[in-house]
């Protein structure tokens, strides 16, 4: 047995030095500087997760002075003391990349530097390394790497909001509690949410409410106006403190949005006051309370920023709007300040939504450096990545003041609630930002589901959370925002790689996924920007367009911003049909030319997505939805493309007269139907609504009340009457070999005591309508003749606003005429794009379009306020507009155009 003695203890010791040396070659120490920050410990302590996954026992250390050190990974910033021995080419480098930037660069004795020019700079560093061991498994060599982001600002957002309305509030008004908001106060969750947030670069987070303060503060003044007990008060700032500070830890800077005038309830209640009103001019009491509400919310969280809503709760344009944020909301921040001590100026964002927000921020600058202003991208939706017109020019004109303009993807009506993953798409918008508008800055809001978060709409067990669901949504948005301008090819070689780890598919399979949402991605942009109402959320594309939407546009509140700057230079359906029926040539992007190429679109994202499913082996579940959801796309677009082939028939007959064009208009009416219902199978077991904002604001394609007209399957039966009614109609003229009209029945004046205004005038041709002036009627629609209108003074209606006192007896409707014309002298219509409250009366939809002209004055809209009995005042904005009257609320109000622009008759009635 001795013989063997010697060399088994020689094996021994061999495998004993092995292990030994393996041992030591896989310590690593990550050094950083006593004096680094929270945020410079959190990326180290990720870095060193990252390694130890990897087989490293790692070790963070803390030196006060580094001098040298051997197979140690070294983190911080580039100009903290403790690092002065450093390679001065490394720390440069680090210094050199700017705000935010880093560099990694390797040294002797097989040492990183991983350097910072800032503490979110040092952050950003260690995720970039992290992501380089976790591609290659191991520690990269040879590397030498600097960067930074491209926009300053690159921020998330989550909405405090709900699908519908509280109980006795208005829009946006939702207090912070438990039983609201229940994800709020789960502290995983927002863990969850972070880190999804840090490892994608994003560093700023804003929180959407309609009045915040009220759930976060009790001020000494005004104690009553708290809306919460003081449990969930107590509950509310545990939350919002461990939010703060575990953002910050991250390198996110947490800023709360607020609307702007709202006060809570209970202080509206207690002195008599509405909630919010639009019209209402700035009252003393309530600047009183909001200024002290924000001087004692910036005390309290100092690190917590702003960012103000001017628009829709308050009138958009005007001095009101300089005063509010120049006289109450800066010093309320300033007083906040002083109250804790602090020198700095923490930013205030600035939304340029409904207001002019060039004016506000040139009386605004003098007294507050740190400003910021933000506008929406693509008004609610996703449109086009090459923005042009009045809108691009308000962006430019927000980025030349000199402060930082940050570019807000908004709402999404036009894609929920299907899935969008189109890196093309996305990467060219985030360069049309910079481009086009200048901006420096970009605002995410959730692919869908805004009003329902964290939730999703997909109809799964339990309930998916959108972050799991549209993270390749936050996961485009930030990588182009951090660098626009990456190759490409490289690009789809990247997106095909993630999506083949999603999906455990193959390189190919992963670039066949990635070619099914670029094709899919296409369509809902292109549908909305050549065929939409709106690029509001009161639209929502996805459950389809009544006929009149498509043939009489107007008569829905046509928002036409979206086609003069939102999409490329083109043609509407009506402008496409009168064109050809006058033989005159077409200009840009046209509907005939979208309807083909949606269609195409889809077909290829079908061929992509099957190809795919061949390679897939993980996540198959998820991955089975998105299938469903390209075929969603592909059914949503070819019900449009056969409706608008039916529409342009149908414009046609408005011309020629000739009853064979609806025939012709007839079978592609039916085939549009027969895709609707294709669609309406593929989302009946897979979604539970298509739009999460569920109140009466949403008009388009049917008016939701009470969580109504939600599904498709709400939608399929509306879509066949409208079909169905069609065909009746075809029947009808072919049966009276003529043109059918139809039957309205005049209005009659209801009995109601206008209290606040004594002269009046009958309705009729050369009648004048303003008590200061001689203008009278030119042409009027013979259901108005005879109503008993309010004559105004022109001159205060500009200058003050109108105001009508009444009483009636009974239910009645008030209708107010809007003139066509684009002018601060004017009124403008009810928009909800811009007024939240803009339906509360049911006054948004036009009644009678073209309805009345004045001399001189172009037509007139008629719209209808509802009100029940009793007495009632009705402030209406700056500008001239008409008061017709009022009539019996059960009177018959046919939606029609009257067509006294001289644009043609209304055959609206062929489907209603």
């Amino acid at each position: 047995m001795r013989k063997f003695t010697f060399p088994f203890f020689c094996t021994l010791l061999f495998l004993i030095s092995s292990i030994v040396s393996a041992s030591a070659q896989k310590q690593k120490s990550i050094i950083i500087s006593s004096n680094s920050t929270e945020r410079i410990k959190f990326g180290a302590e990720r870095l060193a997760q990252a390694l130890n996954k990897i087989g490293y026992s790692t070790k963070v250390q803390n030196q006060q002075k580094y001098s040298t050190g051997k197979n140690a990974i070294v983190v911080g910033l580039a100009s903290d003391k403790a690092f002065t021995l450093l390679p001065k080419s490394s720390r440069d480098k680090a210094i050199g990349a700017g705000k935010e930037g880093f560099s990694i660069t390797e040294g002797k004795d097989n040492v990183l530097y991983v350097l910072g020019a800032d503490a979110s700079g040092t952050l950003y560093g260690c995720l970039e390394l992290i992501d380089q061991i976790k591609a290659q498994q191991k520690i990269p060599s040879q590397i030498a790497l600097t960067d930074r982001p491209e926009m300053v600002l690159r921020g998330t957002c989550i909405g405090l909001q709900k699908p519908d309305y509280l109980p006795g509030h208005d829009v946006y008004e939702y207090p912070y509690t438990p039983e609201t908001f229940p994800w709020l106060y789960d502290k995983a969750l927002w863990i969850k949410y972070l880190d999804m947030m840090v490892e994608n670069r994003y560093n700023s987070l804003y929180l959407w409410n309609g009045h915040p303060f009220s759930s976060l503060i009790r001020l000494k003044d005004y104690p009553y106006a708290v809306e919460v007990d003081d449990a969930t008060l107590k509950k509310n700032e545990e939350i919002f403190q461990f939010l703060t500070h575990e953002a910050d830890r991250r390198g996110i800077w947490v800023i709360q949005m607020f609307y702007n005038i709202i006060i809570p309830k209970p202080f509206a209640d207690k002195h008599g006051l509405k909630t919010q009103d639009r019209n209402r001019p700035i009252v003393p009491l309530i600047a009183d309370y909001t200024r002290k509400s924000i001087a004692a919310f910036v005390k309290k969280y100092p690190n917590v920023g702003l960012m103000v809503a001017l628009g829709e709760a308050m009138e958009g344009v005007g001095q009101d709007d300089i005063d509010w944020f120049t006289k109450t909301i800066i010093p309320g921040v300033k007083d906040g300040l002083k109250a804790a001590n602090i020198q700095g100026e923490p930013p205030l964002v600035l939304r340029a939504h409904d207001t002019d927000a060039p004016a506000v921020m040139k009386a605004a600058l003098p007294l507050y450096k740190n400003l910021y202003t933000e506008n929406k991208f693509n008004g609610e939706a996703l449109t086009t990545y090459e923005p042009r017109g009045a809108w691009a020019e308000l962006n430019r004109k927000l980025a030349a003041i000199g402060t930082v303009n940050i570019s807000n993807v908004h709402i999404l009506a036009n894609l929920e609630p299907f899935r969008y993953g189109s890196a093309d798409f996305i990467q060219k918008s985030v360069q049309a930002m910079n481009k086009i508008y200048g901006a420096k800055g970009l605002h995410l809001y959730p692919q869908a589901s805004y009003w329902d978060w964290p939730y999703t709409a997909d109809d799964v067990k339990g309930k998916e959370l959108q972050i799991d669901r549209d993270w390749i949504w936050y996961k485009e948005w930030a990588r182009y925002a951090w660098n626009p301008m990456r190759d490409r090819s490289q690009e789809i070689n990247y997106w095909g790689e993630e999506l083949a780890k999603k999906y455990g598919s193959s390189l190919a399979g992963g670039k066949a996924i990635l070619n099914a949402y670029e094709e899919a991605g296409e369509i809902s942009p292109k549908l909305l920007r050549r065929y939409g109402i709106t690029d509001g959320n009161r639209q929502t594309l996805t459950l389809g367009m009544l006929m009149t939407q498509f043939i009489n546009p107007f008569r829905y509140g046509l928002f036409t911003l979206m086609y003069e700057s939102e999409a490329p230079e083109g043609e509407m359906i009506i402008e496409y049909a009168e064109k050809e029926w006058k033989k005159q040539g077409h200009i840009g992007e046209t509907p005939v030319q979208i309807a083909k190429e949606v269609v195409e679109h889809g077909k290829k994202a079908l061929i992509s997505i099957n190809e795919a499913s061949a390679f897939v082996t993980k996540d198959t579940a998820e991955f089975a939805r998105l299938k469903n959801d390209m075929y969603c796309y592909d059914a949503m677009a070819n019900f449009y493309a056969e409706k608008v082939k039916s529409a342009l028939w149908v414009l046609r007959y408005k011309y020629s007269n000739d009853v064979t064009d609806l025939e012709k208009a007839l079978p592609f009416l039916q085939n549009s139907v027969n895709h609707y219902a294709k669609l309406v199978k593929l989302t009946e077991d897979h979604y539970l609504y298509a739009n999460s904002m569920q109140t009466k604001q949403r008009k388009i394609p049917m008016r939701g009340v009470d969580k109504t007209f939600i599904h498709w399957k709400e939608m399929l039966p509306v879509f066949t009457k409208e079909l169905n009614h069609f065909k009746k109609s075809i029947d009808s003229l072919k049966s009276v070999k003529g043109n059918a009209v139809a039957k309205i029945t005049p209005y009659k004046p209801a009995e109601v005591t206008v209290l606040n205004q004594t002269e009046s005038y009958v309705i009729n041709k050369n009648v004048a309508v303003f008590a200061d002036t001689a203008v009278v009627i030119k042409e009027v629609a013979e259901q108005l003749a005879g109503l008993k209108g309010v004559k105004l003074a022109k001159g205060k209606q500009v200058k003050a606003g109108t105001e009508i006192k009444f009483n009636a007896k009974s239910p009645v409707k008030l209708l107010v005429a809007f003139f066509n014309q684009k002018d601060p002298e004017f009124l403008a219509s009810p928009q909800l794009e811009t007024d939240a409250s803009a339906n509360n009366y049911g006054q948004s939809e036009i009644k009678i379009s073209n309805a009345l002209v004045l001399n001189g004055y172009a037509p007139a809209n008629v719209h209808a306020y509802s009100f029940p009995a009793g007495t009632h005042t009705l402030n209406l904005g700056k500008g001239e507009c008409l008061v017709l009257g009022f009539i019996d609320d059960k009177q018959e109000l046919r939606i029609f155009n009257a067509g006294l622009d001289g644009r043609g008759k209304d055959i609206d009635w062929l489907f209603e």
